[in-house]
């Protein structure tokens, strides 16, 4: 069992009065160092990590390793080139390797300082290149907390309020296939495609003004929510035939977290221009925003950047990136099947659990939506706290998403054993607050 010492209270007391709120979990963990698949905080207790700390720690230990060596031998050498008024070769030289990572054609390339700044630099970009001045995103969908990727942003009130208004977007439905009344998954994007072109393009703005559409290829924060691959494929025709650009936002999605480089290639498409951030600095702070070359560049001085090209991000990321290139084949393979491993056993406990209402995800990026009970679908808001709570005593780090989703986001290169540890742990907590509602 976890010990709450004074030690870890001290720092949350501290934190209270230095440091402007922020979302944070409803378990006080302070964190402290890492060891392979395990975390642990300041106290000393030791937790299995089924967070990837946001998706960052894709790669696990074996990423950082790389990743860590890279980055001290940088600071040792330079850590701050200005790369937006000078050159370094560094940035060029993962510049070159990344956009192999795309599809063919892509290889214009902006360096900043995490997903927000890249979605910025994504929708600014977009508006550039069309010369058009509206933006669609979605409802449920998180780009960021700056004012341009926020205008996009529709994941929670709590998030927009106060800070309107915001110009230029318009939202759409994003098909949620657990939650829609009136069909199957297919139905459910049919009805979120028509809506989208007999509603907000004949009725709120002419597709000739829309420069973009925005969208996670999986929403994280919105919940872990999957789109029917019917919906990707038919979003790509309607913005090719209007001429708008698509935006796939792949900051926490991306990054093998799927199973392939690119959450998108998953359901068949290309986007127009990509952003990535979380994963892509290999622990440290970097985002990029890629575009395809034939949309041609941006005037000098119109987008730029203090930090972004930071030598010692750039050198754990060109780490992390060879790491995945390396070990590509054993990395998509262990991702399949671990991830397969994971759903299996969650549905497994959706059979078992009234709690359990839906498990939803792509390779290792997995949600379980808590439900009050399966016919009513009504969000376990306060259980789904309360299963976090519990899973943090248990040894298990956890994040909430959505109303009441619980993400499952451990590193891809986890052990099987520890993976298994962690499930175990995760219905313990399940099991216990399944028990306490039927009570």
């Amino acid at each position: 069992m976890i010990k709450i010492t004074k030690s870890i209270e001290k720092v949350l007391e501290r934190d209270a009065k230095v440091i402007f709120s922020m979302k944070r979990v409803p378990y006080p963990f302070v964190a402290d160092h890492g060891d392979g698949d395990y975390v642990y905080d300041i106290a000393g207790n030791k937790f299995i990590d089924f967070t990837s700390f946001i998706s960052v720690y894709n790669l696990g230990e074996d990423g950082r390793i790389a990743s860590r060596k890279a980055a001290k031998a940088q600071i040792d050498k330079m850590m701050h080139a200005a790369f937006t008024d000078f050159y370094a070769e560094l940035p060029v030289r993962f510049a070159e390797k990344l956009v192999t990572m795309f599809p063919k054609g892509f290889g214009r390339v902006f360096f900043s300082n995490s997903g927000t700044e890249a979605n910025e630099a994504a929708l600014k970009f977009a508006k550039m290149f069309t010369k058009r001045q509206y933006v669609i995103g979605f409802y449920g969908a998180f780009h960021g907390r700056s004012y341009g990727s926020l205008g996009v942003t529709a994941s929670s009130k709590t998030q927009r309020a106060h800070f309107g208004p915001f110009n230029s977007v318009i939202h759409a439905p994003y098909p949620y296939p657990y939650r829609f009344p009136y069909g199957d998954a297919n139905e459910c994007a049919r009805f979120c495609i028509s809506y989208l072109r007999d509603t907000i393009l004949e009725r709120d703005v002419d597709p000739e003004e829309v420069a973009a559409i925005m969208i996670e290829p999986i929403q994280g924060e919105g919940g872990y929510v999957v789109p029917p691959k019917l919906f990707m494929k038919e979003l790509r025709k309607l913005a090719s035939e209007h001429g708008i650009l698509l935006i796939a936002d792949e900051v926490q999605s991306g990054y093998m977290r799927t199973g392939k480089f690119l959450a998108l290639d998953n359901f068949g498409v290309e986007a127009d221009i990509y952003t990535m951030a979380k994963a892509l600095g290999g622990g440290l702070p970097l985002g990029a925003t890629i575009a395809r070359s034939s949309l041609g560049d941006i005037p000098r001085g119109s987008h730029g950047t203090t930090f972004g090209g930071n030598l010692p991000e750039i050198a754990s990321a060109e780490a992390a990136l060879d790491y995945v290139k390396r070990n590509m084949k054993s990395l998509q393979s262990n991702v399949k099947k671990k991830g397969k491993m994971i759903t299996d056993r969650l549905n497994e406990m959706k059979d078992d659990y009234e709690i359990v209402g839906d498990v939803r995800g792509m390779g290792m990026m997995i949600g379980v939506e808590l439900v009050k009970d399966k016919d009513s679908k009504i969000p376990a808001i306060r259980e789904s706290d309360d299963v976090l709570v519990e899973a943090f005593r248990n040894g298990l780090l956890l994040l909430p998403c959505g109303k009441s989703s619980i993400r499952i986001i451990p590193p891809i290169t986890s052990t099987e054993a520890d993976l298994t540890k962690g499930l175990d742990m995760f219905e313990d907590a399940i099991k216990k607050i399944d028990a306490q509602k039927r009570n």
